[in-house]
């Protein structure tokens, strides 16, 4: 028989980052780590902005959650829970209009867990506050392993949105349905593996438009449906420097990619997009809607992939 290890849990988390709003906060902020958290708390997010201003403060991280586009804030607490964290938590969630608060500690105790309890059952149905401990783990003389426990979570978050408001307008109303379909089409028709196992479920709304993570901070990849065609690009918020970088490797990217693109740099917004169009695609043609749901799975992947690529060689070259 095999000999087997033992499982040995290393409380000071300090022996591997020594500051819970610099070290821990910069690791969680990378893509494969952020997804860590993610899978715990059942969401599809992507972070955009790491030590966040809010007045004299700052939010740890600011991420985007995939899909609906909700603002989530991320909060590091290598202490216990205490009372001044959890006001804190209040004041940045206000001051970024957050939908999702995330909650990281070494240890919660029953009364903040209970406040927390509190505090999600007296919210909407997509606003919540997710309260994890973060543990570190290691068998013998093997590298740390992290895991987030879920402590507490909004209520009735793993229930899908399973109608619109009878008010919505008729437009609201396909979009509605054209995404619901587009999820069953995504992820319980496995017409395309690569996209499932990339991205998750998210709560349908009637938003024109869904986003996408691509693992880097203030990059998305947006999808938007109007009433007669689909768009699909990237969106680059608060770095013209990249912005331009990738603009010089236009004829590369529109070559691998099979895309012209459009370029757009739009001064004094708050990001620069390069974007692409399928048309015509009918929101109300219902009978079109695999081939338009092929097209945004095929863009969103293209998109990543290929613009990922020259992200990280921009990254490189820093």
């Amino acid at each position: 028989m095999a000999s087997l290890g033992r499982l040995e849990e290393i409380t000071d988390l300090r022996a591997i980052w020594q500051n819970d709003a610099k070290d821990f906060t910069e690791w969680l902020a990378k893509e494969e780590n952020i997804n860590l958290l993610a899978q715990s708390a059942g969401l599809e997010m992507s972070a955009e902005e790491t030590q966040s201003p809010v007045g004299k403060y700052h939010v740890d991280i600011l991420a985007s959650e995939s899909g609906t586009n909700r603002r989530i804030i991320i909060i590091n607490n290598f202490s216990a829970t205490d009372d001044s964290a959890l006001g804190r938590l209040i004041t940045y969630a206000a001051g970024k209009n957050a939908d999702v608060i995330i909650w990281i500690v070494r240890h919660a105790s029953d009364e903040h867990k209970a406040a927390v309890e509190w505090l999600n059952s007296r919210t909407r149905n997509n606003t919540g506050i997710f309260l994890c401990e973060v543990k570190l783990f290691r068998i013998g003389d093997s590298e740390p392993a992290v895991k987030f426990e879920v402590i507490s979570r909004p209520n009735n978050w793993a229930k899908e949105v399973s109608k619109i408001s009878e008010d919505a307008t008729d437009i609201e109303k396909f979009r509605f349905d054209y995404w619901n379909a587009f999820q069953d089409y995504a992820f319980d028709g496995g017409s395309n593996p690569r996209f499932a196992s990339s991205y998750r479920r998210w709560q349908t709304s009637s938003n024109y438009g869904v986003v996408f993570g691509t693992g880097r901070p203030g990059v998305s990849i947006i999808i938007a449906k109007t009433k007669d065609d689909i768009e699909a690009g990237l969106n680059i918020s608060g770095d013209q420097e990249l912005f331009s970088y990738l603009l010089t490797r236009k004829d590369d990217i529109e070559s691998e990619t099979g895309i012209n693109f459009d370029w757009l740099e739009l001064p004094g917004k708050k990001g620069n997009r390069i974007r692409t169009k399928k048309s015509p695609a009918l929101l109300t043609d219902k009978a079109t809607w695999p081939e338009q749901f092929d097209w945004i799975m095929n863009s969103v992947l293209n998109i990543r992939e290929t613009f990922g690529r020259h992200i990280k060689e921009s990254e490189n070259e820093q």
